[in-house]
């Protein structure tokens, strides 16, 4: 009977009714790993849910874990060379972040965020410094829609949105935010490295020996590209 008394049971209750448990649930790898009643056996004393899930969970403030601030410049997802790489900033790095994270990206010109989709969260990308296009495939009207940045600007990529950026001026600097407190990605590299080649084939009528060729080149989770090691002329 204490689940329902007390500040925790509280929003236990209210969020329960209000939907967000479930959209939790999604969020949390570890809820995803216990079922419902589970959760509401553990909710005190799971650190992994309560971290996970701070709408229905308060975070303890009074913690000597507890965090306020991170060096970004320390945490580097992906590192092309010195002008083309990615630091990220989420819940793992700062532990009183609230369903936010970021990505801190530098970039040369013609380097590419390379085509992918965020399946737990929404990006706003927001130009620091040079210059960008953000691209993204709209599911609603099967366009391609490009919108060219400059510092100060931003543009909105929906979640579970095909996109992609590329930089268009020297020391393009961007940020990524999401609304999740880690940002979750599907790269295109991996889609086309892991995806069966004998699927790709009969699934579009392909050659299969030369869609293994066609991809032979593609580095799996390029992130940014073309991958350092490649010669081929730049196309638009």
């Amino acid at each position: 009977m204490n689940l329902f008394f007390g500040q925790k049971g509280q929003n236990f209750i209210k969020y329960l009714f209000s939907g967000k448990l479930f959209y939790c649930m999604n969020m949390s790898p570890t809820a995803q790993q216990i079922g419902f009643t589970h959760i509401m056996r553990r909710m005190y004393g799971n650190d992994d849910i309560e971290r996970s899930c701070p709408m229905v969970f308060p975070f303890d403030y009074t913690s000597p874990s507890t965090q306020f601030t991170f060096d970004v410049n320390t945490s580097t997802l992906f590192k092309k060379d010195s002008q083309n790489f990615i630091n990220v900033l989420g819940i793992q790095q700062l532990n009183t972040l609230d369903n936010i994270s970021l990505l801190d990206i530098f970039l040369s010109p013609n380097n590419v965020i390379e085509p992918h989709y965020h399946q737990n969260a929404a990006e706003l990308v927001y130009c620091i410094s040079g210059g960008l296009t953000v691209s993204l495939l709209n599911p609603f009207t099967k366009q391609m829609q490009h919108f060219p940045l400059s510092p100060g600007q931003v543009a909105n990529v929906p979640q579970g949105w095909w996109h992609y950026e590329v930089a268009t001026e020297k020391h393009t600097h961007l940020l990524a935010i999401f609304n999740a407190p880690t940002p979750e990605v599907i790269l295109g590299s991996d889609i086309l490295k892991l995806t069966p080649a004998n699927i790709m084939a009969h699934t579009y009528c392909l050659d299969k020996t030369l869609w293994e060729k066609a991809i032979a080149p593609v580095v799996p989770s390029t992130f940014i590209g073309p991958p350092a090691s490649c010669n081929k002329t730049t196309e638009s």
